[in-house]
């Protein structure tokens, strides 16, 4: 049976080096893709410098996350094979576990909180695990993990603070410098911190002149205060849809090699997110989940450090996205790019003041995307009926002239959204 002081010592003590990386490499080659690194023209144009995006986003499973979980896997011994592993995850983590397990024929159970997606739980499933819903939340289905791996004797699968794991993640560094040897700046999402450790102990151990820069979210810097102050930092549970990367906490492991090899650790807030994640669906066809974007969402949106000539990469981290979200992203990213706008107006409630007012919106050749119209509600006076516009434009420029006519015409709105 296995016994998780023991796991936790060995996961403290073993810091893994570009040797267990290139090891990790041969046990997940022939399984996992190579992804593409392509370079991108818009991102290029957008930022002033060379953007190349490396596509992890379109690994098996949709994440980077197989990578360590094939490679945890890969050296475990028959004994621990045959008693089975466990790991706790609501997303990439459990499908990669699960995953990987199978290949492996290796018996796997993965603890998700109750309030789980429905999908992500089906997708765990339909890769084989044995799917148990614990608690409300990750550390509640955390704790619950252990108890059964004590009882069991099932060998715990950590998200990111396992020697085994960054060596299963630092594989990307070899391909990022084998794809690009000459590559200036690597962004990589932060959340855990396993990737950005793999990865920077693959590219700093043969140039360790590359910088490589964290991104975590605004809401979660965990990461980012414990470097800043020399040691672990817990931060309150806020709230950002880059579930990815909402980790309260770092690993121990994760943090020391972090604060060695990292150049910088930067935030990016869910705006910046959301509108990278429309470009990219728009502007290279690429479906990215909001962590997996984090670190192309930062460089868009703060970074105009390097010159023309500087060549940086872009990790794109994962492509598993909620289709409910990804529905909202669009709408939101519509709005943020002044492409589509909603407005409120108040008109007389008689006959054809609608049709004026949609007619002098007409004259601008403007697309009405939908027409709601109100009467009954408490802030619309009697005799007055309320309309909210959806209106699609081409830019901003377009949505600020439309503005400035309906203000000519006398026509009274406010901005909705």
């Amino acid at each position: 049976m296995n016994d998780d002081s023991v796991w936790k010592a060995d996961r403290k003590h073993r810091v893994p080096t570009y040797d267990d990386i290139v090891k990790a490499r041969s046990l997940i080659q022939g399984t996992i893709k190579r992804t593409p690194l392509q370079r991108s023209n818009t991102f290029s144009q957008l930022t002033s410098s060379n953007v190349f995006l490396k596509l992890e986003c379109l690994q098996l499973t949709g994440s980077f996350k197989v990578r360590g979980a094939l490679a945890k896997i890969g050296r475990l011994t028959e004994k621990q094979a045959g008693y089975g592993v466990i790991a706790a995850s609501a997303g990439n983590h459990a499908q990669g576990v699960a995953f990987a397990s199978a290949r492996k024929n290796v018996p796997c159970t993965i603890v998700m909180p109750q309030n789980a997606s429905p999908a992500k739980v089906a997708a765990t499933k339909s890769y084989g695990a044995e799917v148990i819903q614990k608690g409300y939340n990750y550390d509640e289905a955390w704790e619950a993990t252990q108890e059964i791996a004590k009882q069991e004797g099932k060998t715990i699968i950590h998200a990111f603070d396992d020697p085994d794991v960054i060596a299963g993640q630092g594989t990307i560094g070899l391909e990022l410098l084998e794809d690009l040897a000459d590559v200036d700046r690597v962004y990589v999402p932060i959340g855990g911190g396993g990737l950005a450790a793999g990865i920077s102990i693959a590219i700093k151990a043969k140039r360790p002149d590359i910088k490589i820069i964290g991104v975590e979210s605004t809401a979660f810097p965990a990461m980012k205060e414990s470097v800043s102050k020399g040691a672990l930092q817990s931060v309150k549970a806020g709230y950002t849809i880059a579930d990815g990367i909402s980790v309260k906490s770092p690993g121990r492991l994760t943090y020391e090699i972090v604060s060695k090899n990292l150049d910088d650790i930067v935030l990016v807030d869910d705006t910046a997110i959301v509108k990278t994640m429309f470009l990219l669906m728009e502007r290279t066809k690429l479906v990215v989940e909001p962590a997996g974007a984090a670190s192309l969402a930062y460089l868009l949106s703060n970074d105009r450090q390097g010159g023309r000539n500087e060549k940086v990469i872009s990790l794109l981290s994962g492509g598993n996205v909620d289709m409910y979200l990804l529905g909202q992203v669009v709408a939101k990213g519509l709005m943020q790019m002044g492409r589509l706008i909603k407005i409120f107006i108040l008109l007389p409630d008689k006959p054809g003041a609608l049709k004026d007012v949609v007619d002098d919106i007409a004259e601008l050749s403007v697309n009405i995307v939908e027409v709601e119209h109100d009467r009954l509600s408490s802030n619309i006076p009697a005799g007055t009926a309320g309309v909210y516009l959806s209106l699609e434009l081409e830019n901003e420029k377009r949505s600020q002239k439309l503005l400035d006519f309906l203000k000519k015409k006398g026509i009274e709105f406010k901005v909705v959204s």
